[in-house]
């Protein structure tokens, strides 16, 4: 297994494509691996090709650390889950505090699966977007979640595992600023224009720090983010 590498969970969203920027800036080898999983925002599938495709050009020396692409097909995690992830339902509040938004167990089945391709490709560094600071309140994108998924993994691997959540602990704001320092404008304007983070797929409407509908839970994040980062630019 391999401390010179790592697999990056990479949706083509704003999270993902600054957690595989981080990923390049800090491992010689890095892979990818994306989910569908009958998500709404199934867009998100072709946009993170693009991204990919991109960003090696941000940074000469993140072209040769960047290696293959992995897809994961997890269907029945759709088919199991009623919520607005995956239905065209409307997006609310539900009796357990939580956004109807919440997948139970997706994050959870993603790094297993995560972890079994990593294991096989003789990586053993997972990267993941998760944060508990500015987010919408799930359980699995806690700190205490990653730490015990990452104990339950090395030991059921029999092997040293590590899950690195770069963003656990900032706000969308510094999110955005982290892209500044690692790919400086170019990698601003990509995330802008081409990453995808709206829950309902939107592409058809673009602000000022992306394209999407503007409304769901994952648009008011970003935009919020967006707004206290770029006015405290000079």
């Amino acid at each position: 297994m391999s401390a010179n590498a790592a697999l990056v969970l990479f949706s083509g969203g704003q999270d993902s494509t600054v957690c595989l920027a981080w990923a390049l800036e800090r491992f010689q080898r890095v892979e990818t691996v994306g989910f569908a999983y009958g998500q709404r925002h199934s867009v998100e599938l072709t946009q993170r090709r693009i991204v990919r495709d991109s960003i090696p050009d941000i940074v000469p020396h993140w072209a040769d650390r960047l290696g293959p692409d992995h897809d994961i097909s997890l269907a029945e995690l759709g088919r199991l889950s009623e919520t607005a992830l995956t239905r065209e339902t409307e997006i609310a509040m539900t009796k357990a505090g939580l956004p109807s938004t919440f997948v139970p167990g997706r994050n959870l089945l993603f790094l297993v699966y995560a972890a079994a391709l990593a294991y096989r490709r003789g990586i053993s560094t997972l990267v993941a977007g998760m944060c508990e600071t500015d987010y919408s309140g799930y359980p699995d994108c806690r700190a205490d979640t990653i730490r015990a998924q990452e104990e339950a993994i090395a030991l059921g691997l029999d092997k040293p595992f590590k899950i690195e959540t770069p963003l656990m602990y900032i706000d969308k704001a510094d999110t955005w600023a982290l892209a500044e320092e690692l790919g400086g404008a170019p990698l601003i304007d990509l995330i802008r224009e081409e990453t995808h983070t709206c829950y309902l797929g939107d592409r058809t409407k673009r602000h000022d720090w992306g394209w999407g509908c503007g409304e769901c839970p994952a648009c008011r994040l970003r935009a919020r983010g967006w707004q206290e980062w770029s006015s405290k630019q000079v």
